[in-house]
Formats: C-alpha cells, sequence, structure tokens
C-alpha cells in the first residue's frame, strides 16, 4: 500500500499503542472468543502501566505502520530475555502484528514483516520466530506464504481460555545477504 511509513513508537507514543493495540486485538479476536474474556485480556494487556514497562524495556521494540500520521497497524519484537518463550540470544521474536480491519489484505501486514525481518538480519539473528493462535488460519497462511514453517506449540491464555498457539520461525540467512 502507498504512503505507509514505518515509525519507531516512544513513551510519548503510549496512549496511541494502548489504543491501537485494544482496538485491532478485539477487531481481530472478538468473533471467536467470549466478550469476558476479550474484556479480561485487554485489560491485563493494554493497560497503561504494562504497556509502559514493554516500551521501557531495551530488549523490546514497537513500530507503528502509519497513513498520513495515523496508526494503521503495529509490531512488536523481542530479543534476549524479552522474549516471550524461547529466549534465545541468536533469535528475534515477532511477538505482535496487528492491522486495522480496514487496512486487512491491503500489504499494511507485509510491510511490518518486512521491517521485523530486516531488523532481525540487521541484528544478526539466526532466525525468526512467533506464536499464532491455532484456529487463526489467516494469518497463519501469511507467515507461511512468508516463508515461516511450524516447529512446536505453546499454551496462550485468553481470559479465562486455555489457547493453542502454533510456533513458527523462518532461517533469516537469506535476508542477511540482501
Amino acid at each position: 500500500m502507498n504512503g505507509i511509513e514505518i515509525q519507531r513508537a516512544a513513551l510519548a507514543d503510549i496512549e496511541q499503542l494502548r489504543h491501537i493495540g485494544r482496538q485491532t486485538f478485539l477487531e481481530a479476536f472478538s468473533g471467536e472468543n467470549t466478550a469476558d474474556n476479550m474484556q479480561k485480556y485487554v485489560a491485563d494487556n493494554f493497560n497503561i502501566n504494562k504497556l509502559t514497562d514493554e516500551i521501557r524495556n531495551t530488549n523490546s521494540e514497537f513500530y507503528f505502520a502509519t497513513l498520513d500520521t495515523n496508526a494503521v497497524g503495529y509490531l512488536k519484537i523481542n530479543v534476549g530475555q524479552a522474549q516471550s518463550e524461547l529466549k534465545d540470544d541468536n533469535a528475534l521474536e515477532i511477538e505482535r502484528i496487528y492491522v486495522l480491519q480496514e487496512f486487512w489484505r491491503k500489504g499494511v501486514g507485509q510491510i511490518l514483516i518486512d521491517k521485523a525481518l530486516q531488523i532481525a538480519a540487521q541484528r544478526q539473528a539466526d532466525y525468526a520466530w512467533l506464536g499464532v493462535w491455532e484456529k487463526n488460519s489467516r494469518a497463519i497462511s501469511f507467515y507461511k506464504k512468508n516463508g515461516f514453517t511450524e516447529f512446536g506449540r505453546h499454551i496462550f491464555k485468553l481470559g479465562e481460555d486455555v489457547q493453542t498457539d502454533i510456533m513458527m520461525k523462518l532461517n533469516i540467512g537469506r535476508y542477511k545477504q540482501a
């Protein structure tokens, strides 16, 4: 999509991050989860205190995809001990890629994943990895299209609902050459 710019989020952007984080998560998953579980998850994970801690973590970075200065999507990456599961110093976790529903299938997600893989290559990571809900076939297809392959599963708790995420990874070697 033309006109999309990527900018790193800073502490001053915390309210914008909270807003887009909540909105995109609700748009992506409300249809297949209970309202109670969604509200509990959003309250626990997209509050100012938690986001402030995350953005201050030197091993995590947030990026906005903007169109005319308005955030239409965002990315969160983690390295080192900030990674939610593997904590491999030779890896980069793509913890979140979310796009406003009105921008789905318009290339914004691709721009965000390209940014994550570019950062992984710059950091000399061996691979990038992520977890994706096993029922999110749209996202699974997107990641497969980008070369990610399944390597395991882990538990993800959404409110009171215990769900299974597919863990996927991509060797960064080909991106290091580019």
